[in-house]
């Protein structure tokens, strides 16, 4: 019991020393922000660390130093956002308050000020430049110039958030900026490759689905949105741009067969004469046989064009995809004398040939291999636009 009750004294005085070198090495490095947060929390457990205690005072007197120099030095500056950078250096300081006030024990030796007066004040002229500066933007009247202006609004909305007029003014640059693309529907026309009747149950809209999913939730550009046909007529939204996807062919492959043969023999026992329980003679008999193995391959193909135009007609872009798939089969007969046959052997002979696939699942199976790799596309197109 006494060991135990030791380890754990040790374990907490290591744990003690080890919180107060952490403050106390960001102390050192000049990370005084730091040091007061961590002392601060070390403190409201061992409110009475002498040590602690000295470096929360020392690291606060610094901060603060530190920051009202900054502010000194933005003050004298003829830059337009000098007045973000001051409200920065006030965030900092009430930041500090906001460590330290609500505990007594740690007030009496900091003695923080509350600055969120400040905050106040150079908020509202930070938000102003920032405001000013998003309307020179889009008084420019071009798309840049409109995600320039949404940049700058949503700059001041950081100074005076949930302000209802920068809002509107974020939601308008935005609109202007943002270009609407609408994904055309594909015709479910499979059936004019096939080379039977095909009763297609995954049809050309759950691809539309798929790809308009892919897009909308996989955009690397937050200025570029995609729409249905149906969701650009219903929401009444500007179209800016189209895609067409088109599957230019399909063609279902062909069984190829590719054969291959070995021959293979053994010694057998064709007569056994026993003479006496000790004396047998056996005799022999080399029997053959030919193994013919045939791989049975199948390669179909799809071929899908993806066209990017303007509302003008103007082709902006274009790929195309190709997608495939692949069936193979193996399997063997015989000719000749069937003991030759080794027990692998036999089982290769055994197996039967699988039936070729039906022409929905390869139909199936070239979209979703063409599926993974449309919104790939796309999206790369559109990540800098």
């Amino acid at each position: 019991m006494k060991s135990k009750l030791y380890t754990l004294a040790v374990l907490l005085s290591i744990t003690i020393l080890f919180s107060c070198k952490s403050a106390g090495k960001l102390y050192d490095k000049g990370n005084y922000d730091e040091a007061v947060a961590v002392a601060s929390k070390k403190l409201e457990k061992k409110p009475n660390d002498a040590e602690l205690q000295g470096i929360i005072k020392a690291a606060y007197q610094n901060a603060v130093a530190v920051h009202e120099a900054n502010i000194r030095s933005h003050s004298n500056s003829s830059n337009e956002l000098r007045w973000e950078w001051i409200y920065n250096e006030y965030a900092a300081l009430q930041n500090l308050y906001n460590l330290t006030h609500d505990n007594i024990a740690i007030a009496k030796l900091v003695y923080p000020v509350d600055y969120s007066s400040y905050l106040e004040t150079y908020g509202n002229r930070a938000a102003d430049v920032r405001l000013e500066r998003g309307d020179d933007w889009f008084a420019d009247n071009n798309r840049q110039s409109f995600k320039n202006a949404y940049y700058e609004y949503r700059a001041a909305e950081r100074f005076k958030p949930g302000n209802i007029d920068i809002k509107h003014k974020i939601q308008d640059a935005y609109d202007a900026a943002v270009v609407n693309v609408v994904v055309s529907s594909m015709n479910n026309d499979f059936n004019r490759y096939g080379s039977y009747n095909y009763n297609n149950n995954y049809s050309t809209r759950d691809l539309d689905d798929e790809i308009l999913r892919n897009l909308k939730f996989h955009s690397s550009n937050d200025f570029v949105r995609f729409y249905s046909e149906w969701e650009a007529r219903s929401n009444d939204v500007r179209p800016d741009q189209f895609i067409d996807l088109r599957f230019t062919n399909f063609n279902i492959g062909r069984s190829h067969d590719n054969n291959s043969v070995r021959e293979v023999s053994k010694r057998i026992v064709v007569k056994e004469t026993v003479y006496r329980p000790d004396s047998i003679v056996y005799e022999y008999k080399d029997v053959k046989a030919k193994i013919t193995t045939t791989r049975r391959t199948m390669l179909s193909e799809g071929f899908l064009q993806i066209n990017v135009r303007n509302t003008d007609g103007r082709w902006l872009w274009s790929d195309n995809l190709r997608g495939e798939h692949n069936w193979c089969t193996e399997f063997s007969t015989y000719t000749g004398d069937e003991r030759a046959l080794s027990e692998s052997d036999k089982q290769l002979v055994n197996r039967r040939a699988d039936n070729p696939p039906y022409e929905g699942d390869i139909f199936r199976t070239i979209i979703n291999n063409i599926d993974n790799d449309i919104a790939g596309r796309l999206r790369g197109f559109y990540s800098s636009y």
